[in-house]
């Protein structure tokens, strides 16, 4: 399987902010989108993790970018290819000026990985705008999602940045994450 991964020529021009997500493999990035968007198959999502291969801009009324990056920790990918993988994601990460957040999506079930630790620690020494959202609490009790939000604060070490629950499924905690959003593409 080839992963194929645009570079900065293939960026789109102009000056429109850009929201990139990061995420481990099947996290949910792409039905973050679709539901964001009210839009049923804008992104493709998959059961199958691995199928963001490319990263994708969409363009939001002309008002800014979600942009989606190839999700890390897929296990049948090859060392090669996750190097190869992992540089493209650095190189947009360290070179593009639009960035104006990164939200890192994790999934509320499971305790951060390794890679996600990685990438959160990537994402504080980047200086970049972010923002946590702890995806699937669809997947658990409602009145367990604001404890496994304080467990994935307390696992990261996270006192300052703003973490939210979100569901693609439920949909009842989009308004707060757009409201998030609504303070960086102003």
């Amino acid at each position: 399987m080839k992963y194929l991964l645009c570079g900065p020529k293939q960026y789109p021009k102009g000056n429109l902010p850009e929201i990139v997500l990061v995420g481990k493999s099947n996290v949910g990035k792409s039905s973050f989108i679709n539901t964001m968007l009210n839009r049923k198959s804008l992104a493709r999502t998959s059961n199958t993790p691995g199928k963001t291969r490319l990263i994708n801009f969409y363009n939001v009324d002309d008002k800014f970018y979600f942009v989606d990056l190839p999700g890390y920790g897929f296990s049948k990918m090859s060392k090669q290819e996750k190097v190869t993988s992992g540089k493209y994601i650095e190189e947009y990460l360290e070179t593009r000026e639009n960035i104006a957040l990164v939200i890192h999506l994790l999934d509320i079930r499971h305790e951060p990985t390794a890679d996600d630790r990685f990438m959160y620690d990537y994402i504080l020494r980047s200086n970049l705008p972010f923002m946590i959202l702890t995806n699937k609490a669809d997947k658990i009790a409602v009145t367990k999602v604001e404890a496994e939000v304080e467990r994935i604060k307390k696992t990261l070490g996270i006192s300052f940045s703003t973490i939210l629950p979100f569901s693609s499924t439920r949909k009842i905690y989009g308004d707060n994450v757009w409201k998030q959003i609504e303070q960086f593409v102003v």
